[in-house]
């Protein structure tokens, strides 16, 4: 009977010592987790594919990483590479902007995203680079390594040399797309080296980036970077996507003459990328001193947010009243909230250059109204001037052809 009662108190005990324990345990989680969202914006994001990494542009420093070194698959991030070796060729007048890409079969298969382009069919090497830095077309990227190699996969060799050559010492290319290939990796700090010299190297190359959209073949392409739209001062570079890869995005964000380049890779989604890349940027902005943007921007119904207005995603769609001013060449200056920050930002952009006439007009994307400010009534000369001046101020602007609304370039 004692040794009955003694294993019955012995039993208890260990069950009370075993409940404790849980409980202890459950209480170390929730501090875990309460401590956690404690934290700035290096909290995990996905899973174990994430790396992010945030570099100031001008000296190229370190403001914050997690898993910078680690070998992830870039997708298509790997684009950055290809318009890189593109720019390249168009700076040593290998190539020119108007030369026509002939299209392979091998090009034409490429899987979507893609500008569905058929063998035989050419194109030219502007509009190549504005379906990658858009929809990030497979099928352009492709026809462009072709052209410049002979074949994708010795272009990949050469992406590779070059990018070792850049100091991207972990990065490895396969093809000129970012399609799946188990061999083809690189680390959230080559990409972002990667970023820097696209800055450094192109900068007038560098604002096909921040394209809001192109025309092709009676098609209207808008930029699958939402960056651009909702976080102020970015102006691009890329998106990328593959299923080994999770969500990945390069972001460049410019504020008070400070330049940040961001990277994420391996989010669970589009949103939560964007979303991390943009507490990652505030708190690099914030380590600089920078001080948040004084304007604001409608983001939602009833919600205001800091930042300046985001970029148009498609070209205007002129009404009648201005079809005859339309019928010349413009410059589109942005998209804009409300009509009167729109009328305030053509009259800058007026006084800043001297040139065209301030028109404004609304347009609905997506279910959303904005408004979009243009320098009207110019001829091709006068409006690339335009342009080329605003750029010059920091100024961020597309001009449109005499068809429109069809984008002409970015700048």
């Amino acid at each position: 009977m004692v040794k009955v009662v003694a294993d019955m108190h012995g039993s208890m005990g260990r069950n009370l010592q075993s409940r404790g324990n849980r409980i202890l345990l459950l209480l170390a989680g929730i501090v875990a987790m309460a401590l956690a969202t404690l934290q700035p914006a290096r909290a995990q994001v996905g899973s174990e594919r994430y790396s992010s990494i945030v570099i100031d542009a001008r000296s190229g420093r370190e403001l914050s990483s997690v898993n910078a070194d680690e070998e992830r698959h870039p997708a298509s991030l790997t684009k950055m590479m290809t318009l890189y070796m593109v720019f390249e060729a168009l700076r040593d007048r290998r190539l020119t902007l108007d030369q026509m890409v002939p299209v392979s079969a091998h090009a034409a298969s490429q899987p979507p995203t893609k500008l569905s382009i058929v063998p035989g069919m050419k194109l030219t090497v502007e509009q190549c680079i504005l379906g990658l830095v858009t929809m990030s077309a497979n099928d352009a990227a492709a026809a462009l390594g072709e052209l410049l190699a002979g074949e994708e996969f010795s272009f990949a060799q050469l992406m590779t040399l070059r990018a070792h050559a850049l100091g991207m010492s972990r990065t490895i290319f396969r093809n000129a797309s970012g399609l799946p290939d188990p061999d083809q990796v690189s680390t959230a700090r080559d990409l972002a080296t990667l970023g820097r010299r696209l800055i450094i190297d192109f900068p007038a190359e560098y604002r096909y980036f921040s394209t809001p959209a192109f025309r092709f073949r009676n098609r209207v392409i808008p930029n699958h970077d939402r960056m651009l739209q909702t976080y102020p001062g970015a102006d691009g570079i890329k998106t990328g996507f593959v299923t080994a890869s999770g969500y990945n995005l390069v972001t460049s964000a410019l504020r008070s003459d400070v330049r940040l380049i961001g990277v994420v890779m391996g989010a669970k989604n589009g949103g939560e990328r964007d979303a991390h890349m943009a507490m990652l940027l505030d708190q690099a902005f914030e380590r600089m001193d920078v001080a948040p943007p004084v304007m604001a921007r409608r983001d939602a119904p009833g919600r205001v947010l800091p930042g300046t207005p985001p970029v148009a995603l498609q070209p205007p769609a002129m009404t009648a009243s201005v079809r005859q001013l339309a019928s010349r060449w413009a410059v589109q200056i942005g998209a804009f909230a409300t009509e009167t920050a729109a009328r305030q930002a053509a009259v800058n952009a007026r006084r800043l250059t001297d040139s065209g006439q301030i028109h404004v007009e609304s347009a609905t994307v997506q279910g959303r109204t904005t408004w979009r400010a243009q320098l009207v009534g110019m001829n091709a000369s006068e409006a690339n001037g335009t342009c080329s001046a605003l750029a010059k101020r920091k100024v961020t602007c597309v001009v449109l052809r005499p068809d429109p609304g069809q984008l002409a370039r970015a700048f």
